[in-house]
């Protein structure tokens, strides 16, 4: 039992070390990056708004969520503020700005983030769908993967192109180039990772996931995933010559061998230092590699930091 205080008491005092840390950098420097002034007019229409002719895929910062319908995940006050990540609807993430969606399904296609369910997946899909219905030049990434421990849902590829398929972009290579414009009328990046099941080949209307990578670090300590972000990101080829999307994700993890395991409490360690940490790529030189940029609970401010650097990138006053 001492052994335990102790090890609690040890884990507290890093937390407070590093929330610290992160508090001096951002006094520091300060949140300064191309972009970082710029306001969209409608968070619903900012693709449009940046001109879907000029605006290329590689260009984008993609404000993304992670573990994105999990805003009704288990029991409410019980089991949900251990798996809640998000306490907005997908089609809300979508209005508010959100274009790059963390969806985990199990074997009956009902959506669940580890031993906890919610929803079946139509509800992503057809809050997909409504968001299409109601924009024009918006492009969505949506990633959907068998959640750890699950078997993959039966024809579930089947499934995502049927509903789907007059939105899918197809998968190639040239995509990233293009204009925004070029890519219309299709409108949806749908990347499937199934655990067991046959990848999407080349050239087919869902992409495989080596299309989207990304370098998950599982802790809660907030400046440990901050710095193991950039440096993972610094390891990246420029946007400019990637053939693949890469992920970074400004979130806190709980661990079991600390008392605060609730999503929300933790997360907010690093949450708060999302402009923080766009500035610290372009002042250690790899603003370029920045590409997707994810989040628990996402709000305006997050959107905005992302959709400044895309237009600070189409203006020319950030390189890619």
């Amino acid at each position: 039992m001492g052994s335990q205080i102790s090890k609690q008491a040890e884990k507290r005092k890093a937390i407070k070390t590093e929330k610290k840390c992160l508090c001096d950098l951002q006094e520091s420097c300060g949140p300064e990056f191309p972009g970082c002034e710029y306001r969209p007019k409608d968070r619903k229409n900012w693709m449009s708004e940046l001109n879907p002719e000029k605006l290329r895929v590689n260009q984008i910062v993609w404000p993304g969520t992670h573990d994105s319908a999990t805003n009704k995940i288990g029991i409410p006050c019980i089991s949900r503020p251990f798996a809640q990540c998000q306490n907005l609807s997908i089609y809300r993430q979508l209005v508010r700005g959100t274009r790059v969606l963390d969806v985990r399904v199990q074997e009956d296609r009902r959506v669940c983030h580890g031993i906890l369910k919610t929803y079946s997946i139509d509800v992503v899909i057809n809050d997909i769908k409504k968001f299409l219905s109601e924009t024009k030049s918006e492009i969505i990434i949506l990633e959907i993967r068998t959640e750890f421990g699950h078997e993959d849902p039966v024809d579930f590829d089947k499934y995502l192109e049927d509903q789907l398929g007059e939105f899918l972009i197809h998968q190639d290579d040239h995509a990233f180039g293009k204009t925004v414009a070029e890519l219309l009328p299709k409108r949806v990046i749908c990347v499937w990772k199934p655990r067991k099941s046959a990848h999407p080949k080349p050239g087919s209307p869902l992409w495989s996931g080596g299309y989207l990578k990304d370098n998950w670090i599982d802790t809660d300590l907030p400046s440990t995933k901050f710095e193991s972000n950039l440096k993972h990101l610094s390891e990246q080829p420029p946007v400019s010559s990637r053939k693949f999307f890469y992920r970074v994700e400004n979130t806190a993890t709980p661990q079991v061998d600390n008392p605060i395991v609730c999503v929300k409490p933790v997360t907010r360690r690093i949450h708060k230092y999302s402009r923080l940490f766009i500035t610290q790529c372009f002042s250690r030189g790899f603003g370029d590699r920045l590409q997707i940029y994810s989040t628990d609970f996402i709000d305006e401010d997050f959107v905005d930091a992302c959709v400044g650097v895309t237009h600070a990138r189409i203006e020319g006053k950030a390189q890619i």
